[in-house]
C-alpha cells in the first residue's frame, strides 16, 4: 500500500498521517520531502522492530502538504495532540493553563484569574503553571498594589468598604476611598511590575514613605511601608534567579526505568510562574532524550504562546527547525538554546533535580500500585493483575435527577478521560427484549465533593436480593436503585458488545467494582447474563454495619461475603476507588439539579433565544405569566412580533388559534 502511494506523493514539505484497518491512528509525521521520508518505510530491513509492527498495521495513508518543514511540524503537533497516535511521542496534558487578567473597560479595573479564550478589552499575563502559582500572585498584587478582585455587580452594589479594606487588600474605590487618578496610578505600578519592572517601583515606594513620613503623615506612610513589605516577600520567595532575563521557559528532561518526565518553569517579567511535571508516553522504552524533547516542545506550545527563550537541557538536532516553527507561531523572534553557564545553567540544574524527583515519585508509586493491585488480584481469584477496574455508582434525590457514573482505575491511578456519566431516562425495556445502545454519554467535568451510599449495615442473610423484573422499567421512582443500575449495565456493555465486540480496544474492564450490596449486584449480574457477557468478574462493595469505613463487606456471585482486616492496603484502596465514584457521582448529580433548576420552560419554544426570553420575563414576570397570556397580550410584548407571538401562544395552547 505504501509503495503503491509513493507513486503520487509529491516531494514537497507535509505530514503523513498512517492508518490502522480501523481507520485510527498509527503514527503521524513531518518530512521536509514526503516521498523521500515515506520512501523509508519501503525498506523494512532497515527499520527497527517497532517500525516494522508499524508497517505491518498500517492500511491506510494519508498526507497533508505544506508551504515549509516549520509549518509541517506545527502540523504535526497539533495531530499528535489531537489524535494521540500509538507509535508516537504524546504530550498527554489535558489541563489548561491559568492567567492572570486586568479588565480595563471599567473605570475601576479589577484583577482576577482566567482561563480559556482570550477576549478584547483586558490584559493578559501568563502563563501560570498552577492555580495556586496564580493564587499567590494575586495575593501580591492585592497586597502591593490594593486591586479589586470583586465582581463589577458586587462593586456596584457596595456602600462600605468590604473585609479585603480591612486588612489591607483593596483600596476600596467601590466607596471612594481612593481617586479614578490614584487608582489609574496603582494600575499603571502593577502593569510594570507584572512586566519586570519591581526595583523601580521598591524606590519610587520608598521615596514617597520618606516624603511622608517628613511631612508627618505617618498613617499614609505606614501603609506604603506595607506595600514595601509585600513586594519584598514577592522577590523572596523565587528560588531561581536569572538576571536579565525577561520572559522565558526553562525545560528539562529526565530519563528512568524507560520512562521520561519533563519539568517546565515559566519566566515571565523576570518572576518564576511556577512549574508543572509532564509524562510524555512512547512506545519504546530506550527513545533517546533528545528525540523525546524535540516531540514534547512542538506539542507544548500547540495550544501556548511560545516565549522568546526556551533553555533546554539536550542538544536537538532541529533546534533550529523548532526555533523557526515557535517563530512562525509567536509572530516574533524564538530562540532554543542549552545554556552551558550561568544563571540560566544554574536554573535548568534546578529543573533537572525536580524532573529527576518527579520521575523517581511516579515510579515508586506505581510500584506501590501495582503491588495493589495484585493484591486485587489475589483477592478476588482474578486470573491476572487488572489494567482496568471499572466502578460504578448513582445518585439522586428521592429519584429526582438520577444519574448513574462509572470511573475508571488502573496500574496508572485513575483514568479521568475515561470516566463516564449517565442521565438516567428510566426507559421501559420487558424481559428478553434487546438492551439499548448506550448513548448520549458524556465526559466528566467534576469537583471535589463526595457522598454516602447506600448499601447493607450487615452481611446478607438468606438468598441473594434480586432486581425488579417481570415487566417495563419505568422512571425511577423514590430512587429505584437497582432499575438505575440496569439501566447503566445496558447501555454500558450494549455499546461496548456494539463497538468492540472482539475487545481488541482495552476499553473491556478485567473486574467491576459495584455500589450497593447483593441487590445491585444481582440486577448487574442479570444484565450481563442478557448481553451473553458472563466473564467478567463483578464485586458489590456494601458498607458494614453504621456504614462505618472499614468494615465494608464485598459480594461475589455465589460467594458468601467477605471483609478485610481494618488496616489492609487492599482495602484501602479499594475504599479509594468507591470514594472516587461518590464523588463523581454526587458531583454529577449537583450539576444536574442545579441546570434542572434553572431552566425555564421558555428554552423549549423552537425560537426562543436569550434575549427574547429576557423580553417576555420582563414583560409578564414569569414563564407562567407567559403560559397564561393570550394571544394579543403576547403581540403587545416589546420586542415581539406576531409571527412569535403565535408560535408561543401554540406552544402552550396546542390547536387553539384563539
Amino acid at each position: 500500500m505504501i509503495e503503491h502511494a509513493l507513486a503520487t506523493m509529491p516531494l514537497s514539505p507535509g505530514v503523513y498521517r498512517m492508518l490502522d484497518a480501523e481507520g485510527q491512528a498509527l503514527y503521524v509525521g513531518k518530512a521536509r520531502s514526503l516521498r523521500r521520508r515515506v520512501y523509508a518505510y519501503t525498506q523494512i530491513a532497515r527499520l527497527p522492530e517497532r517500525l516494522r509492527r508499524m508497517v505491518h498495521e498500517t492500511r491506510q495513508l494519508e498526507i497533508v502538504t505544506t508551504a515549509s518543514e516549520a509549518e509541517a511540524l506545527l502540523l504535526e503537533a497539533n495531530l499528535i495532540k489531537r489524535l494521540r497516535p500509538r507509535y508516537n511521542i504524546v504530550l498527554r496534558d489535558d489541563k489548561s493553563y491559568p492567567w492572570l487578567v486586568l479588565g480595563e473597560e471599567h473605570p475601576y479595573p479589577q484583577i482576577g484569574k482566567h482561563r480559556g479564550e482570550r477576549k478584547k478589552g483586558a490584559s493578559y499575563w501568563g502563563p501560570f503553571a498552577s492555580a495556586w502559582a496564580v493564587n499567590q500572585t494575586l495575593t501580591a498584587l492585592q497586597r502591593v498594589f490594593l486591586l479589586r478582585s470583586c465582581r463589577d455587580s458586587v462593586f456596584s452594589s457596595r456602600d462600605r468598604p468590604c473585609l479585603l479594606y480591612q486588612i489591607r487588600r483593596c483600596s476600596a474605590p467601590c466607596v471612594g476611598r481612593i481617586s479614578q487618578e490614584g487608582y489609574a496610578e496603582l494600575v499603571r505600578e502593577a502593569k510594570e511590575f507584572l512586566s519586570g519592572g519591581t526595583p523601580s517601583i521598591q524606590k519610587r515606594l520608598a521615596r514617597e514613605m520618606e516624603e511622608a513620613a517628613e511631612a508627618l503623615e505617618f498613617e499614609r506612610a505606614a501603609a506604603i511601608r506595607d506595600r514595601i513589605r509585600g513586594l519584598t516577600h514577592v522577590q523572596g520567595r523565587d528560588r531561581i534567579n536569572m538576571e536579565g532575563v525577561g520572559n522565558a521557559d526553562v525545560v528539562a528532561l529526565h530519563q528512568l526505568a524507560g520512562q521520561s518526565c519533563v519539568q517546565v518553569f515559566f519566566f515571565r517579567g523576570g518572576r518564576n510562574n511556577g512549574n508543572r511535571a509532564f509524562f510524555p508516553s512512547h512506545a519504546k522504552a530506550d527513545m533517546p532524550p533528545e528525540e523525546v524533547l524535540s516531540a514534547f516542545l512542538a506539542q507544548l506550545y500547540d495550544d501556548l504562546p511560545p516565549p522568546p527563550l526556551v533553555l533546554v537541557n539536550h542538544e536537538l538536532p532541529e533546534a533550529a527547525l523548532i526555533a523557526e516553527a515557535l517563530t512562525l507561531k509567536a509572530g516574533r523572534k524564538v530562540e532554543v538554546h542549552r545554556p552551558q553557564r550561568g544563571d540560566k545553567r544554574a536554573a535548568l540544574e534546578h529543573a533537572e533535580t525536580n524532573a529527576r524527583e518527579a520521575l523517581e515519585r511516579k515510579l515508586a508509586e506505581g510500584t506501590a500500585q501495582t503491588r495493589l493491585l495484585e493484591g486485587v488480584a489475589q483477592l478476588f481469584d482474578l486470573p491476572g493483575t487488572p489494567e482496568r477496574i471499572e466502578v460504578y455508582d448513582n445518585s439522586h434525590i428521592q429519584g429526582a435527577n438520577p444519574y448513574g457514573v462509572m470511573v475508571v482505575g488502573g496500574p496508572a491511578g485513575f483514568m479521568k478521560q475515561a470516566y463516564r456519566k449517565f442521565s438516567i431516562r428510566g426507559e421501559g425495556r420487558k424481559p428478553g427484549d434487546p438492551a439499548p445502545q448506550a448513548d448520549g454519554i458524556s465526559t466528566p467535568r467534576g469537583g471535589p465533593a463526595s457522598a454516602p451510599r447506600g448499601g447493607p449495615t450487615s452481611a446478607p442473610r438468606g438468598g441473594p436480593i434480586s432486581a425488579p423484573r417481570g415487566g417495563p422499567i419505568s422512571a425511577p421512582r423514590g430512587g429505584d436503585d437497582f432499575a438505575m443500575m440496569r439501566e447503566v449495565f445496558e447501555r454500558r456493555f450494549g455499546r461496548a458488545l456494539k463497538e468492540d465486540p472482539e475487545r481488541e480496544s482495552g476499553t473491556w474492564p478485567d473486574l467491576v467494582l459495584i455500589d450497593g450490596g447483593a441487590g445491585q449486584l444481582s440486577a448487574a449480574r442479570e444484565v450481563l447474563a442478557e448481553l451473553g457477557v458472563d466473564d467478567i468478574p463483578l464485586v458489590a462493595v456494601a458498607k458494614g454495619p453504621d456504614r462505618d469505613a472499614g468494615r465494608e463487606w464485598f459480594h461475589r456471585t455465589g460467594l458468601p461475603p467477605i471483609q478485610l482486616p481494618p488496616r489492609d492496603p487492599v482495602l484501602y484502596y479499594l475504599q479509594r476507588l468507591r470514594d472516587e465514584a461518590h464523588r463523581f457521582a454526587i458531583t454529577t448529580h449537583r450539576a444536574g439539579r442545579s441546570k434542572a433548576l434553572t431552566k425555564s420552560e421558555l428554552d423549549d419554544i423552537p425560537g426562543v433565544g436569550s434575549a427574547i426570553k429576557r423580553r417576555l420575563l420582563n414583560h409578564f414576570g414569569s414563564a407562567r405569566g407567559v403560559r397564561n397570556a393570550g394571544l394579543e397580550d403576547l403581540g403587545n410584548c416589546p420586542g415581539i412580533g406576531p409571527g412569535m407571538a403565535r408560535r408561543i401562544h401554540e406552544h402552550f395552547h396546542p390547536g387553539n388559534a384563539g
